[in-house]
């Protein structure tokens, strides 16, 4: 078991498209990775900003493959000595090692004896059946002059996030923390168009400045 602080630093209409190009990751679809599992209380709260929930499936991923929180929102098919359990990645884990992954304690007991504390587990990128579209929360302390974006309830990784500013779209960087910031407000509250890992894009507007809420989109990326 692990015990770690937490470090913090409308109306909408959708189109979607899978002609991007997918950006690169550490992570890649369809490769088993290899290391150990471990567990601490998660409560869906951590460096990925999201609120706190009563399900079972919840882990934080080693800082490696964390990704500067690229890996924030996907799922994972993890398997251990006992059963396989697929989790959401809601935390970092700065002290595990690349492969690594720090269960919830509920789901670490899926795939094994929680006496044994410390195991050998796999796992793998997994595109599940979930359930709504994908949502956009503005960040505390957004305005026209500056904003932070996050995206909520995504099938599979966000690799990119972009705005609209003019004709043309500015991707916008992603911070640790899970959100992607413009620091001189350029495209708040403006059409927003991201991408997932696979290159599917989803093109959103009517996503206005409203600072802790969740705004739903009108589509859902692809199974995969």
């Amino acid at each position: 078991m692990r015990t770690r602080p937490l470090t913090l630093p409308g109306v909408a209409t959708a189109l979607l498209c899978a002609t991007a190009s997918p950006a690169h990751a550490s992570v890649q679809p369809g490769t088993t990775y290899s290391g150990e599992g471990t567990f601490y209380g998660a409560t869906g709260v951590g460096n990925c900003l999201y609120d706190a929930t009563g399900d079972i499936g919840i882990a934080a991923l080693n800082h490696t493959d964390y990704e500067t929180s690229r890996m924030c929102g996907a799922y994972l098919q993890v398997k251990g000595p006992r059963g396989e359990i697929t989790v959401k990645i809601v935390d970092r884990c700065p002290e595990c090692g690349p492969g690594d992954i720090d269960l919830g304690e509920r789901a670490f007991a899926r795939i094994a004896d929680p006496v044994a504390g410390r195991v050998p587990i796999t796992w793998k990128l997994v595109s599940p059946d979930i359930g709504g579209t994908v949502a956009y929360r503005y960040k505390e302390g957004s305005t026209q002059w500056w904003c932070g974006i996050q995206v909520r309830n995504h099938r599979n990784p966000v690799a990119t996030l972009e705005v609209r500013t003019g004709s043309t779209w500015r991707q916008l960087p992603r911070r640790e923390w899970n959100y992607f910031v413009s620091e001189d407000g350029t495209g708040c509250g403006s059409d927003i168009r991201v991408t997932d890992i696979h290159g599917q894009t989803l093109t959103d507007t009517g996503i206005a400045i409203r600072p802790n809420v969740d705004q739903p989109g009108r589509a859902q990326f692809g199974m995969r």
